[in-house]
């Protein structure tokens, strides 16, 4: 049984994994060392994570263990739109993909959001990867094609 609850204060430092995960890896193509989270572009999005307002971040624990985690926050970053509109970031684990619990996160995620006030929401994705279409079934749009990458945004008033 998966629970989807907020992260604790405790378990931010997991971000750094869970950041790690969600830089998408093609097919065939050798996974990057580790240690790509402390470029600057990527270091945005966990950098003293929770102590921005805008800062949310949910957890999905199956048996005691987080395996997956979605955040969000305000920040100048590949899925920036304004500065009203928080960016997005969601991974799992590996063994815990293709189960309906990045779409679980996904969902709990957009009704935090739109219970916080939030009019929408973004997130850049490669136009290879899997999850555009769980985001896509979620409610997002493209609103920029950048090549290998799109931007998409989802309106909360729904």
């Amino acid at each position: 049984m998966t629970v989807i609850r907020k992260i604790r204060t405790e378990e931010i430092p997991l971000l750094e994994d869970f950041l790690y995960e969600a830089v998408f890896i093609p097919e065939g193509v050798t996974a990057p060392p580790r240690d790509i989270v402390e470029n600057d572009d990527l270091k945005v999005y966990i950098c003293d994570f929770g102590m921005a307002p805008d800062d949310r971040c949910l957890v999905a624990e199956c048996d005691g263990k987080v395996v997956g985690a979605i955040w969000t926050r305000i920040m100048d970053d590949y899925g920036h739109i304004d500065d009203q509109t928080p960016s997005l970031a969601i991974s799992l684990y590996k063994e815990y993909r293709n189960r309906g619990i990045g779409t679980e996160l996904l969902n709990n995620m957009l009704a935090l959001l739109r219970q916080d006030g939030y009019r929408q929401v973004s997130l850049s994705v490669q136009k290879a990867n899997y999850a555009l279409r769980m985001y896509q079934r979620a409610g997002f749009e493209i609103v920029a094609d950048r090549g290998e990458e799109v931007l998409m945004l989802c309106p909360l008033s729904r």
